[in-house]
C-alpha cells in the first residue's frame, strides 16, 4: 500500500466516519448461498449419481467401504478410510484424493479417470465449503412414487389468482394496491412501517435503480424544488423520464444477462471465444428500452428462427435473440460427440427452465426429480426438442476445440451492426501469405518429435483461415450470430438410464413437464418442437411464467423477492413471503400487455418503494430480516453500477455503446491470449459491455461479486472482504477517477466549503451537514500541510468514492 493511500485510509476510517463515510468492513460474510447450491446441482450431484452412487449409497447392493456419497452427512462422515470431504480444504478431502487417481490404492471410480475439468469442479466446491442441500443421515434413501395430480396442487403450479387487495386499518397510508397488500400483512404482525424516504434519498435510488448511474447536482435540485411542491408528480415524471433513458436498458439488460448465464467464451477446461455473443447483448439491452412484451421477448428467445417476421431487420433480431441457447458454457475439449450433444442439451433445458420457469427440470436427467413432481420422462421429453435443434455456437477447430459448428448469417438487408472494418486487398493478401508460410513450414516437419510443433502450427492456420471467414469476397464483413436453427432431421430422444449416454432406454415423445400440462402439444414430426415450447412458456395461462419474472423486477427494486429463491419455485425453494401479492403483480403484468416497465412503474410509484431506511427497534424485533417490508433496506451497488458512477463523477464515462466487443475484436480461438489487461480499468463505455470471459473477469467485477457466467444466478451475492477496501484504496482506476472528480470540484468554486457541498452533491445526491462540513474542512487542512492543494482534493474525492455511502442506494 502507497504512503499516499494508508494516509487516506487512516484519515477516512478515523475521521471521515464521523460524516456518514464508512469504510468497508474487513471480515468476509459468505457469497450467495443459491450460486453455491446451483454449483452443486449443476456440476457435483450429476457426477456423484453418474458415477457413485451404484457403489456407494443406499441403492447399493453392498455399500463399498462403509461409505456412502448420497447425503451430506454420508460423504462428510466418510467410511473405513474417514471422512470423504473436509469443507474449505480439498488437499485434506479423501474424496479428491481418490478422483485425481495419484494413490494406486484409493481410486475413484476404479474403471476410469474422470475429465480434468470433473476434477477441478469438485475442488473448488470443496474449497468453496462443499456446499450440499442434501439432508438426511447417511444410508437412508427417499423412496417415493411421483403423483402428478397431487402434484398440481403445489401453489406454483396453480394459475395465478386475480386477488382483491385486503382491507387495512390505516388507510390513510396506501397510495396503491401494491402497498394494500404490503401493509395488510404489517399489521396482521403487529409492524408499521416506516418515514418515507426523504427527497435526495429518494431520487438518488430512483436513478441508480432504474438507470443505473447517480443522478447529477441539476438532477437532484430540480426534483427536490417540484418534490416540495407535488411529491408524486415529482417521482411519476422522474420514473417516466428514466424509463425512456438508453440507460433503463443498459442497467435492466444486465440484470437479464446474469439470468441466461451471458459470456463471449466457452469456459470449462479449454476457454475458448464467442466472437459474436455481443449482439445477443446487445439485442437484450435494445429489446427492454423498447418495452418488448415480456410474452414475445421469451418467444423470440426460445424459437425466433421460428417466428414471422415483418422484415428483414426484424427477422435479424430474431434469429440474434436465440442466442440465449448458443452462450452457454461448453465443454469443447469432450471427445465423445454424443456426450458433447447430451451435455449442450442438459444445458438448454437448465437455462430455459430456470430463467422462465425457476424450476431446475435438470435434476431429471440422471433420476426423477428429488423434490419436485417431474420425473426422469419429462426430461427427455425436453430433451428430444433440444436434440431436433442446431445450435449455431461458432469456434474453430484446433487443439481442445473438438467440437466446432457453423454460425447464423443474418441479411444483409438488415443491416447490421458491425465490429469489423473491410477488408482491404492488402490485408487479404498479408493474411493469405501467412497461411501459406505455415503450410510450407509445416510441409518441412516430418518427424515424430516434431509433430506438437505441428498441430500447433495448423491450429494457427485454422485460425488465419477463420480471419478471412469472416469476410465476403468483395471484402465486406458478413453479419454473423450466434443462434439456433431447426436440424434438419427432428427425433424424439431415448431415456438414458442413469444418465449415462452409452445406456439408452426406451424413447420418449416430445412434451412438456406433466405437472404444468394437461394437454400435451401435438408437435409434428418434422419439427423440434421449441414453437410450440415457446409458445407455452409464455402463454398466460403457464402457471409460472408472469409470477417468476414479476418476482424478478419486486427483488430488484425492493431488494428482495417475494420469493426469496428466484431461480427456483419448487419444493426446495422457499413459499412466497406474500402469495396474494405476487398473484396480483402476475396477473396485472399479463393484463397490461406483459410491459417489463409498466409493472416497474407500479412498483416504484407505490408507498412501500418510497420508504426511507430507517431503523425501527419494534419492528426489527418482529421481523428482523425485513420480510414485511417495513423499511427500504440499504442496498450495495453491483460492480457494474459503482464502476459506471465513477467513471460519471471522474468525467470519463462514454455513454455511446460501442460497435461489438473486445472479444470480437479477437476473433476466433483460445481466449486466454486475446484479451490481454484488465478492461475494466481501461475501457471507458458502461460496464455491462465489458467482455465478459469465463475464468477471466476484469478485476473490478470479481472482487465487487459478480456472478458466476456460467451459472443461472438471479441474485447476487454481496460480501464485504478486504480486497474491496484495498481496491479501492489502491488501484490506479479509482484514483483516476478520484482525480477527475477533484478537477470538477476545484473547477465548481474558489471556496472550499462549496466546493465540499459540491462533492457531497455529486458523490451523495445531498448537502452536506454543518458537522460534516467541519469534518471535511479538517481533513483538507490537515492532508494539505504535506501536500499540493491538487493532490489534497484528490485524496479527499477518493475517500468519497471509497465511501459505503456512495456504494449504496
Amino acid at each position: 500500500m502507497s504512503r499516499w493511500s494508508m494516509r487516506i485510509a487512516l484519515y477516512w476510517g478515523m475521521s471521515l466516519a464521523g460524516l456518514g463515510v464508512a469504510a468497508p468492513a474487513l471480515f468476509a460474510q459468505s457469497g450467495s448461498e443459491a450460486e453455491r447450491m446451483a454449483f452443486f446441482e449443476r456440476h457435483i450431484r450429476p457426477v456423484l449419481v453418474a458415477e457413485c452412487y451404484s457403489c456407494h449409497s443406499a441403492q447399493a447392493d453392498e455399500i463399498g467401504g462403509g461409505l456412502t456419497l448420497d447425503t451430506r452427512d454420508g460423504i462428510r462422515q466418510g467410511g473405513d478410510t474417514g471422512p470423504a470431504v473436509v469443507p474449505g480444504s480439498a488437499s485434506r478431502s479423501l474424496l479428491v484424493k481418490a478422483i485425481r487417481q495419484t494413490d494406486p490404492n484409493l481410486q475413484m471410480p476404479p474403471d476410469k479417470k474422470l475429465p480434468a475439468e470433473v476434477i477441478a469442479n469438485f475442488e473448488r466446491w470443496i474449497a468453496q465449503g462443499a456446499d450440499d442441500p442434501r439432508d438426511g443421515e447417511a444410508a437412508v434413501a427417499r423412496k417415493y412414487e411421483i403423483d402428478i395430480q397431487q402434484g398440481r396442487q403445489y401453489w406454483a403450479f396453480q394459475v395465478p389468482c386475480d386477488t382483491v387487495p385486503p382491507p387495512v386499518r390505516a388507510t390513510d397510508w396506501p397510495r396503491s394496491d401494491i402497498d394494500r397488500f404490503v401493509l395488510a400483512a404489517m399489521e396482521a404482525q403487529g409492524a408499521h412501517p416506516v418515514a418515507d424516504a426523504d427527497p435526495h434519498s429518494l431520487v438518488r435510488r430512483l436513478y441508480l435503480d432504474l438507470i443505473g448511474l447517480p443522478p447529477s447536482p441539476d438532477d437532484v435540485s430540480q426534483f427536490v424544488a417540484l418534490h416540495a411542491q407535488d411529491a408524486q408528480a415529482a417521482v411519476a415524471a422522474t420514473v417516466d423520464k428514466l424509463l425512456e433513458n438508453p440507460g433503463f436498458g443498459e442497467r435492466w439488460g444486465r440484470h437479464w444477462l446474469d439470468v441466461v448465464r451471458y459470456a463471449e467464451s466457452s469456459g470449462q477446461a479449454t476457454n475458448f471465444a464467442f466472437p459474436h455473443a455481443w449482439r445477443y447483448r446487445d439485442w437484450v439491452i435494445e429489446s427492454l428500452n423498447a418495452d418488448t412484451p415480456y410474452d414475445q421477448f421469451i418467444r423470440q428467445q426460445l424459437a425466433g428462427d421460428l417466428l414471422p417476421a415483418e422484415d428483414e431487420r426484424q427477422r435479424a433480431a430474431n434469429m440474434v435473440a436465440t442466442g440465449f441457447l448458443a452462450i452457454g458454457p461448453k465443454s469443447l475439449s469432450e471427445r465423445n460427440r454424443q456426450q458433447f450433444q447430451a451435455d449442450v442439451v442438459d444445458e438448454q433445458i437448465d437455462a430455459t427452465f430456470q430463467a422462465f420457469q425457476a424450476l431446475t427440470v435438470a435434476c431429471a436427467r440422471c433420476h426423477d426429480h428429488r423434490f419436485d413432481p417431474i420425473p426422469q420422462t419429462d426430461y427427455y421429453a425436453l430433451a428430444g426438442i433440444f436434440r431436433s435443434t442446431e445450435t449455431c455456437y461458432g469456434t474453430i477447430r484446433v487443439v481442445q476445440s473438438n467440437h466446432p459448428s457453423p454460425l447464423l448469417e443474418l441479411p444483409r438487408e438488415a443491416d447490421a451492426t458491425q465490429p469489423y472494418p473491410p477488408l482491404t486487398a492488402a490485408r487479404r493478401e498479408l493474411i493469405e501469405r501467412q497461411i501459406e508460410s505455415q503450410q510450407e513450414q509445416m510441409a518441412e516437419l516430418t518427424s515424430r518429435d516434431q509433430l506438437i510443433r505441428r498441430i500447433f502450427m495448423a491450429s494457427r492456420v485454422t485460425q488465419l483461415r477463420s480471419q478471412l471467414d469472416l469476410y465476403d469476397g468483395d471484402g465486406m464483413p458478413r453479419p454473423l450470430a450466434m443462434g439456433v436453427r431447426e436440424s434438419r432431421q427432428a427425433a424424439d430422444s431415448p431415456l438414458y438410464i442413469r444418465g449415462e449416454i452409452n445406456q439408452p432406454s426406451d424413447r420418449v415423445e416430445r412434451g412438456f413437464p406433466q405437472v404444468l400440462t394437461v394437454r400435451q402439444p401435438a408437435i409434428g414430426s418434422r419439427s423440434s418442437g421449441r414453437r410450440e415450447l415457446a409458445d407455452w412458456i409464455a402463454s398466460p395461462d403457464n402457471p409460472l411464467t408472469a409470477r417468476v419474472m414479476a418476482n424478478r423486477v419486486w427483488l430488484h427494486l425492493i431488494g428482495r423477492g417475494l420469493v426469496a429463491t428466484p431461480d427456483n419455485f419448487g419444493a426446495s425453494g422457499q413459499p412466497p413471503s406474500h402469495p396474494e401479492l405476487l398473484d396480483y403483480l402476475a396477473v396485472r403484468f399479463v393484463q397490461d400487455g406483459w410491459s417489463i416497465k409498466r409493472l416497474i412503474r407500479s412498483i416504484v410509484l407505490s408507498r412501500t418503494y418510497q420508504l426511507s431506511s430507517q431503523f425501527d427497534y419494534e419492528n426489527f424485533e418482529k421481523d428482523p430480516e425485513n420480510v414485511l417490508v417495513w423499511r427500504m433496506p440499504k442496498r450495495r451497488l453491483e460492480a457494474e453500477a459503482l464502476r459506471d458512477s465513477m467513471l460519471l463523477l471522474g468525467g470519463n464515462l462514454n455513454l455511446q455503446p460501442p460497435a461489438g466487443s473486445l472479444v470480437a475484436r479477437g476473433g476466433e480461438g483460445n481466449v486466454g491470449f486475446r484479451i490481454t489487461g484488465d478492461p475494466a480499468a481501461t475501457e471507458t463505455n458502461r460496464s455491462v459491455y465489458l467482455p465478459i470471459v469465463r475464468d477471466q473477469l476484469p478485476e473490478m467485477l470479481t472482487v465487487f461479486d459478480f456472478p458466476d457466467p456460467s451459472l443461472i444466478v438471479g441474485e447476487r451475492a454481496a460480501t464485504t472482504i478486504p480486497a474491496q477496501s484495498l481496491y479501492l484504496m489502491n488501484n490506479p482506476f479509482v484514483q483516476r477517477q478520484a482525480d477527475g472528480l477533484a478537477s470538477r470540484v476545484m473547477q465548481a468554486s474558489e471556496d472550499d466549503v462549496e466546493r465540499i457541498k459540491q462533492a457531497w452533491l455529486l458523490g451523495y445526491s445531498r448537502p452536506p451537514t454543518d458537522s460534516e462540513i467541519n469534518l471535511a474542512l479538517k481533513f483538507l487542512d490537515d492532508y494539505g500541510v504535506q501536500h499540493s492543494v491538487r493532490a489534497t482534493w484528490a485524496a479527499f474525492c477518493q475517500a468519497i468514492l471509497a465511501s459505503a455511502e456512495f456504494a449504496q442506494r
